[in-house]
């Protein structure tokens, strides 16, 4: 894995992990954190982080996961974090993002792998991190053991339109912050104060001022990554690589009920649905009434926390 470890917590005096680094296949320098157990972890939780954050924001869950036993890694996606190309701007993922999304992934995966022989892998994408992980499973789910989605949602590819415009932003401007973007956290937003902001995240005020004041969240996206993003949504949605998910692999979904990424439940479901079009025959979900995006971050988070480590118990026997 070529691990450097360094001593200096990476988000202050409450961070418990270890910050390390692997070289990507492409020679880019991709961070990640790690939280170790003291005896040989039963089971590995991997880590998919969102848009506009970092793994460093999983703090409390890692805690949560080492109590019980598992070890827990968690990577900075490329423009994110600590992990920064090309530019050095957050934001700038650099080129062919989403690709490289996923695969950084499935290389950290075979590292888990060879590093923890006999442990089982989990997958735990949230938001952006939930399309990565749903990708992923499309190319590499022999891999893993079980995966947890959270924040997440099933839709139509991007029309074809919609590509061309985001194709021309990306030409015109590669690095320029993508309008389109920021128009749509604006109106994630909108039902909850009427003006951009961040309360769609989670209904508990504090969590939502220590994202607005972590200088390594809620930046803006390129038009190059927002680009590359909703090219990868359209391939994700290609009949012939979701029929590669193999149908008995353990799947969970959270969500909250009044999560504008499910469109309050109606993308979620769709999710579901297609998850039983394919055959899936593992697909369990918890839907949080009230609650907004962020779960584990919410008001209920102890509720939330409670049920994926039951579940985590349930398919890691």
């Amino acid at each position: 894995m070529n691990a450097t470890p360094v001593s200096t917590p990476s988000t202050g005096n409450t961070d418990t992990s270890t910050s390390q680094s692997f070289r990507a296949e492409d020679g880019t320098d991709i961070h990640y954190r790690y939280w170790s157990t003291a005896a040989a972890p039963t089971a590995v939780i991997q880590i998919v982080h969102g848009a506009a954050e970092h793994g460093g924001r999983y703090e409390r869950f890692a805690r949560a996961l080492v109590g019980q036993g598992y070890a827990v890694y968690a990577t900075d996606h490329r423009g994110h974090g600590r992990t920064r190309i090309r530019s050095g701007e957050l934001g700038d993922a650099g080129p062919d993002a989403w690709n490289r999304f996923v695969e950084d992934e499935r290389q950290l995966s075979q590292s888990i792998r060879d590093n923890h022989a006999g442990a089982k892998l989990v997958l735990f994408g949230h938001s952006m991190g939930s399309f990565i992980t749903q990708d992923y499973i499309t190319r590499h789910a022999d891999l893993l053991d079980a995966v947890i989605l959270s924040g997440t949602a099933y839709g139509p590819p991007p029309p074809k339109e919609a590509i061309t415009a985001l194709n021309a932003a990306a030409q015109a401007a590669p690095l320029g912050p993508s309008q389109i973007w920021s128009n749509r956290f604006a109106d994630f937003n909108k039902p909850f104060t009427g003006k951009p902001g961040f309360e769609w995240l989670s209904r508990d005020p504090e969590e939502v001022r220590k994202y607005e004041e972590d200088p390594l969240a809620g930046f803006p996206f390129s038009n190059e990554l927002v680009r590359d993003f909703f090219q990868g949504m359209a391939l994700l949605r290609d009949p012939v690589r979701e029929a590669r998910i193999p149908v008995d692999l353990p799947v969970l979904v959270i969500q909250g009920a009044l999560d504008p990424v499910g469109a309050n439940l109606q993308a979620t479901h769709a999710l579901l649905d297609r998850f039983n079009e394919l055959g899936l025959t593992r697909v369990s979900h918890h839907f949080y009434p009230e609650a907004r995006h962020e779960l584990l971050n919410e008001t209920n988070r102890e509720e939330v926390q409670r049920d994926v480590l039951n579940w985590l118990a349930s398919v890691l026997k």
